[in-house]
């Protein structure tokens, strides 16, 4: 067959497939920062196989342009918070987190859980301007959506879901203490061997860990989640005009696409609707921008070394800023640093300034020699390119992952002798590591998004995954550890105890009895 007739036939079984109603109506609830880079990935994917995807976002957002030109609809709701305010409060709450004592734990999570729900109290605040947008939700109902796409650690997309009667699928890094995943998705994390997030901790734990690895998940459990689940809880009943909770809404998600890889993960049971895609932003590199190229291929034998904190981490104090500066002027290779502020007065000529960078395609170059990262949510980028990493954690789950994936770690004190002792290329003894895991990253049957588009597509195809929800979502938390069960069959023991302790106490009697009867006799 011709070239031109195999071209004609294959544009007729195109047309077949998206005339059919292959393609369907996506309703994203926004995220920010890290959480929306991932999110809109996925989406980006969507768009390309023909999906029409709408996100829904504040008039506070901080990362959204009302006048983009790109296929992605964006649906903005007014909200009474204000744009630069939000940014400041985002900045501020970051800020704080990452100077938080640790030396104390109850001060120290106490705080977080301080954080947590002042974001609460935002997202609350903005999922009210929605529900109560009367125009809005109208125009949302009509648009008859085949399914509502949400990071998890944003609610309101269940609500949504719920109220338009339509799939969820959640895609999720995760939250303090897995306390989303445990009490809405149903997930375990047995504590004896599966450490708390943010504890520190390793799977390979003594006894005292694992007693702190315990006080950890009862603290998240108990301290952390269901207090301010109750304004969330009693939000929702008034919406639905019926009793409900946040966890029993978000527990009817259908898929639950978690942004993470086993190389970054401690190995856990997993239910059948969970999804591991970590590695979405992973792809071969690009070619450099011109300037930067330029820059890098002046470095000669020595090569580049890239040091960023992350996009939430921006800016820094000043006398912070000049001691890495000054330690990143004594290496003989050229550094490229993301950094927006004022520029340090101790730079050397090495080391340039930049407010963004192309930090796939930089890890992906070949003088690229060593990458200083915080590891955030994006941190497997260097695995996927086998670039040896020192960390700097600075909050969250930074030093989880660190530990995980056995970086170097430095922290302030220490940043100055880290930089000086850790840039010789001859001295990176994690090079070996680094290597072993981006073999296990890069040998996947099927690539990160593939396996992201594959499950929305799924719920879309089948009007939903109910058939993959545990059990366990319908049961209460008595019957789920089987309480009731227990109870039962302890009653039924005591009472066959107490039938025989009374038939042996009645022979007893008859047989004393009957003695004392023939001894009178």
């Amino acid at each position: 067959m011709s070239v031109k007739w195999t071209s004609v036939i294959l544009l007729i079984q195109l047309s077949f497939y998206f005339s059919s109603g292959s393609c369907g109506k996506v309703l994203v609830w926004a995220a920010e920062y890290s959480h929306w880079m991932n999110m809109k990935t996925i989406l980006e994917e969507l768009l390309q196989r023909g999906h029409e995807v709408t996100a829904l976002a504040s008039s506070a957002s901080i990362l959204f342009d009302p006048d983009n030109s790109s296929a992605l609809k964006i649906e903005v709701f007014p909200t009474s918070l204000p744009k630069p305010e939000f940014e400041n409060i985002v900045t501020q709450e970051i800020k704080r987190w990452i100077e938080l004592p640790k030396d104390t734990f109850w001060l120290y999570f106490s705080q977080i859980q301080e954080i947590m729900w002042k974001f609460g109290d935002i997202y609350r605040d903005f999922c009210k301007d929605v529900v109560s947008n009367k125009k809005l939700m109208k125009k949302l109902q009509e648009s008859r959506f085949d399914v509502v796409f949400a990071d998890a650690i944003f609610p309101c997309s269940e609500l949504l879901a719920e109220l338009f009667n339509i799939p969820l699928v959640y895609s999720l890094r995760f939250t303090p203490g897995y306390v989303f995943e445990k009490h809405c998705g149903g997930f375990l994390f047995p504590p004896s061997y599966v450490p708390v997030v943010m504890s520190e901790l390793s799977d390979q734990m003594t006894f005292m860990e694992r007693v702190k690895n315990m006080i950890h998940m009862l603290y998240f459990d108990f301290c952390f989640q269901l207090y301010d689940m109750k304004k969330w809880d009693q939000f929702y009943s008034e919406v639905l005009g019926r009793p409900t909770t946040l966890s029993e809404t978000m527990g009817k998600a259908d898929i639950w696409l978690i942004r993470n890889s086993w190389n970054f993960q401690f190995p856990h049971p997993l239910l059948p609707n969970v999804d591991f895609i970590g590695g979405l932003l992973c792809k071969p590199a690009k070619p450099l921008p011109k300037e930067m190229e330029e820059f890098v291929q002046s470095s000669g034998e020595n090569g580049v070394v890239v040091f960023t904190l992350g996009s939430v981490v921006t800016n820094m104090k000043e006398e912070r800023a000049n001691v890495i500066a000054s330690a990143l002027a004594q290496i003989p290779q050229k550094v490229l640093w993301r950094f927006d502020g004022n520029k340090p007065d101790t730079l050397g000529l090495n080391t340039r300034l930049y407010k963004w960078i192309p930090q796939n395609d930089l890890l992906g170059h070949p003088k690229t020699r060593l990458l200083y990262i915080s590891s955030g949510a994006n941190g497997i980028w260097p695995i996927y390119h086998g670039v040896p990493i020192v960390g700097i954690p600075l909050f969250a789950d930074n030093l989880d992952k660190c530990l995980r994936n056995e970086y170097p770690i430095f922290h302030d004190v220490t940043i100055s002798h880290c930089i000086k002792t850790t840039h010789i290329p001859h001295k990176y003894i994690y090079k070996e590591n680094v290597m072993k895991l981006s073999r296990i990253q890069h040998d996947q049957p099927v690539k990160p998004l593939d396996r992201a588009v594959f499950w929305i597509e799924f719920v879309m195809r089948h009007k939903g995954a109910k058939h993959l929800r545990p059990a366990a979502h319908d049961l209460t938390w008595f019957q789920y550890h089987s309480l009731d069960v227990i109870g039962f069959l302890l009653a039924c023991v005591a009472t066959v105890i107490f039938i025989i302790m009374k038939c042996c106490l009645f022979c007893f009697w008859k047989f004393a009895r009957k003695g004392k009867k023939g001894k009178s006799d």
